[in-house]
């Protein structure tokens, strides 16, 4: 006899690439403002804005290839792609110079966003988490191990409907994946499973029921899904 009140629901995972195997999320992590240019885009000061963090639940990941459902309460749904960091080994105050330790592996990941209500919140002085932390905002494509290699530079594009969007480097993050790893851990205690999306370029935009959104980052595998009508996914 099961000690739960009613069966827990399956722990929500990311496919990791080329193998059968599965990464259990435990947290979503995320960095806001952290290219320069998306930092100009939202009207701040580069200089003046360092990247925040705030959360998803961990449910909220999509797979590769899934719709995506066009979430309520919202008139400017954004897409943001990111770099996610995929953590296998926990820690509290871990030393930069050995945060890549703590990597699992590397990911592209979408970090949907309701803008209108992000904005709202902003001119109120309230938390972002009706804005990033719904139902099915952190698409992610396979995780590639990082026993494959580092990632610390590279390409980053989104297209929307075949037209490029979003296209940057890697290298242009104002706060690396060491650095970010490295803050997150005196703040939280990171565990196994936690994922780390690490922040966007500039040319975030609204997407639409039927569009077809592509996102990539050099050496990973490219993220594809589509946007649909809320009616259109079992609930």
């Amino acid at each position: 006899m099961s000690d739960f009140a009613f069966p827990p629901p399956a722990p929500p995972s990311v496919a990791v690439a080329a193998t059968d195997k599965r990464f259990p999320v435990h947290r979503i992590y995320c960095v806001g403002l952290n290219y320069a240019d998306h930092v100009r885009e939202m009207g701040n000061d580069p200089q003046r804005a360092p990247p925040i963090f705030f959360t998803k639940p961990a449910d909220a990941v999509v797979a590769n290839g899934a719709a995506v459902p066009y979430p309520p309460r919202t008139a400017d749904f954004h897409h943001e792609i990111e770099l996610v960091v995929a953590i296998g080994r926990g820690g509290r105050d871990i030393p930069e110079a050995r945060a890549l330790e703590h990597v699992f592996g590397y990911a592209a990941g979408n970090d949907l966003t309701r803008r209108d209500l992000q904005h709202a919140a902003k001119q109120r002085g309230q938390p972002w988490d009706a804005a990033k932390g719904f139902d099915c905002s952190a698409p992610i494509a396979a995780i590639r191990p990082a026993a494959l290699g580092q990632v610390s530079r590279g390409r980053i594009w989104l297209s929307v409907n075949g037209e490029l969007r979003q296209e940057s480097d890697l290298s242009q993050m104002l706060w690396d994946a060491s650095h970010i790893i490295a803050e997150l851990s005196t703040l939280y205690l990171l565990t196994p499973g936690d994922l780390i999306f690490t922040g966007t370029p500039a040319g975030v935009g609204p997407v639409k029921p039927g569009d077809r959104l592509e996102g990539g980052i050099e050496g990973l595998e490219v993220l594809r899904n589509t946007i649909v009508p809320a009616d259109r996914v079992p609930a």
